[in-house]
């Protein structure tokens, strides 16, 4: 298992810890500090199953610089996401090819 982590996110440790604690291995990515690029986003959202706006954190204040919106493209969102990984929402959780927003934690679950 894969784990999109933000160490300082109390939803992202909870979902680590969940992974842990039902005994999987999971590799910690911090996202962060090792940002995504094209092709691993891509490859994500595939996983997930969902178009880049629904991984995207809306409240942050970089998203509303950027005029983000409902409206704007999927490689408008992409392109923001790879350029500001503060953007994407936290934890993502990767099992084979199926990932899950650990928002809340207990949405791991379906994965181990």
């Amino acid at each position: 298992m894969k784990i999109y982590h933000n160490p300082r996110c109390s939803k992202s440790r909870q979902a680590l810890q969940l992974c842990e604690e039902a005994g999987s291995e999971v590799e910690i990515i911090e996202y962060l500090k090792t940002p995504l690029d094209e092709v691993i986003l891509k490859d994500l959202l595939k996983k997930l199953d969902k178009p880049a706006h629904e991984v995207v954190r809306t409240k942050e204040e970089v998203y509303e610089q950027l005029n983000l919106s409902s409206d704007s493209t999927e490689e408008e969102i992409i392109a923001a996401i790879i350029k500001y990984p503060v953007l994407l929402e936290r934890p993502i959780v990767v099992k084979d090819d199926k990932a899950v927003i650990g928002r809340p934690p207990e949405n791991v679950k379906v994965l181990l």
